[in-house]
């Protein structure tokens, strides 16, 4: 099938950035007098979305907002979490629809806080989240399989640094464990390598659209052999501010361990992220890897991991050899015996590492030759013995630039890891308040170029509830980061890991007396 090249594509993500969804007031004049250059200002407008969290009547979920505390920002704004069926207006102010809502319940002003704490399908116009202050997480929990998909909004001293995590303890049944996924922006493609349309697997790609108007979108699925013959992937609406789980063995009739899944958003833009989910070995979210790089780089990978599985794919018809070295703590090592890996242009190779870390902490560097061709890969990590196993997915991650925040820590089950591949770094990571009573406590680190740490993060003092880690960088780099949650149940090691990207809570302003002729050409 005939598809838009990725220079295109890449064209209209960043015209769906400029259009609005992550976007800064123009400075008054008299600041750009005082300027000589680019200024660094927070965004004071951006939204996440969050897919439906489990079809599993035995779900517990738990979702978490957060927005740090960031020097020059607005002092008033809002930042609010909705299911996504809800159909206000994404610019009305939330406090001004509590208001007309009350009006029309007839509704004492008192009932508003318990509205915005409320996840029920008969309260689905109230805000499932809604931020107090930056600096302090807020948390809602739902039950069972009627926790929704969410679309938010948040503007003003809210927007830099917004972030939204879902949590889901499963039970018992396909996917039992932990799963845990960080909200995401909507955007117009992605690539998700690790999927699976085998007969053990259910995996869902969830697509989620916060605007009002459809979004049409193709799913397109590689295999070990190439693209996959799919029957209903191409043209598949979703509707205006809803949520739309697609399970990826109905698009095809081909049973495949490891494939690779490409959205591609014909028009409008929505959130995407696969839900994998297996008979035995438990489940968790894939999220998207990062955009398609002559290097990648795959940050904490758990140190008791018994198995890790490496899938990749490259989007274009070359073919490459993948340089494939561990960052572990006492610098770059080169795996015995998958120094390099053979990809062939548009199949996709699944390559097993084994116990890759041995009890320490690592990440993998994948770099192609020179850079030359673009790849996208992920892991596949299981914990804990045959019988009693749990999987979780890494993905390529992006790197901190500046700052991203992981939520829903705990005291204990919490590991911060970080990894500097290229060049030594200093990061500061402060703990933030806890959702229900502690004290914000921040420290500093050095990381050695070329290894993995699993630092020893701080935790607020007098923690109640849970709190959010945000990893800024201070010098050096580039550095990674994830953070993995972990518990144990009936024996079984849950557990679930995020990476930490940047959370993209500034952008450069240029000096309104520059010349931007340049931008007409």
């Amino acid at each position: 099938m005939n598809r838009t090249t990725l220079s295109l594509i890449a064209g209209a993500t960043a015209l769906a950035a400029v259009t609005g969804f992550a976007a800064v007031s123009a400075p008054d004049p008299g600041a750009a007098e005082r300027r000589t250059g680019a200024a660094t200002l927070p965004v004071e407008r951006t939204g996440l979305l969050c897919p439906r969290p489990s079809t599993s009547d035995l779900a517990e979920t738990t979702y978490t907002s957060f927005t740090p505390v960031t020097e020059g920002a607005d002092d008033k704004g809002t930042a609010v979490l909705r299911s996504a069926a809800q159909q206000s207006a994404p610019d009305e102010d939330a406090e001004g629809e509590d208001e007309k809502d009350g009006e029309k319940a007839g509704k004492d002003e008192n009932d508003e806080k318990g509205d915005k704490d409320a996840v029920e399908g008969d309260q689905a116009d109230k805000p499932v989240l809604q931020l107090e202050e930056p600096g302090k997480p807020v948390t809602a929990e739902a039950d069972g399989a009627d926790a929704p998909a969410l679309v938010g909004t948040a503007d003003g001293r809210f927007a830099s640094g917004w972030t939204a995590q879902q949590t889901t303890e499963v039970a018992a049944g396909t996917g039992r464990g932990l799963q845990g996924v960080a909200c995401s922006a909507a955007d117009t493609q992605f690539w998700f390598p690790g999927a699976s349309t085998d007969d053990s697997r259910t995996d869902y790609i969830h697509l989620t659209n916060p605007d009002d108007s459809a979004a049409v979108v193709d799913v397109e699925l590689y295999g070990k052999d190439g693209e996959l013959k799919t029957t209903v992937g191409e043209g598949i609406t979703v509707k205006p501010r809803s949520a739309e789980p697609v399970l990826l063995s109905t698009l095809t009739a081909e049973k495949q361990t490891d494939v690779t899944v490409h959205v591609v958003v014909r028009s409008g833009r929505v959130g995407a992220a696969v839900q994998a989910l297996d008979d035995e070995t438990g489940g968790d979210w894939l999220p998207a890897s990062a955009d398609p790089s002559g290097r990648l780089v795959l940050p904490g990978i758990p140190k008791d991991a018994t198995a890790v599985r490496l899938v990749a794919f490259t989007p274009g018809d070359a073919d490459v050899d993948l340089k494939v070295r561990l960052a572990a703590p006492s610098g770059l090592i080169t795996p015995a015996g998958n120094e390099t890996l053979h990809l062939k242009g548009g199949m996709t190779a699944a390559f097993d590492l084994g116990e890759l870390t041995r009890g320490e902490a690592g990440s993998l560097v994948l770099t192609a030759p020179d850079g030359s061709v673009p790849v996208v890969a992920a892991v596949r990590v299981l914990r804990g013995e045959e019988g009693k196993q749990e999987s979780a997915f890494i993905p390529a991650a992006r790197p901190v630039e500046t700052r991203a925040t992981a939520l829903d820590n705990t005291a204990k089950g919490t590991t911060l890891s970080v990894t500097a591949p290229e060049g030594g770094a200093e990061i500061r990571v402060t703990a933030s308040a806890g959702t229900k009573g502690g004290t914000p406590q921040t420290k500093t680190y050095s990381i050695r170029s070329g290894t993995t740490q699993d630092v020893e993060a701080p935790v607020p003092a007098g923690l109640k509830g849970s709190y959010a880690l945000t990893v800024e960088t201070r010098s050096g780099g580039p550095v990674y980061a994830s953070r993995t949650l972990a518990s144990t149940e009936g024996g079984v090691p849950y557990f679930t890991v995020q990476a930490l990207p940047d959370d993209r809570g500034m952008v450069a302003v240029p000096d309104a007396s520059e010349d931007l002729s340049v931008l007409q050409r």
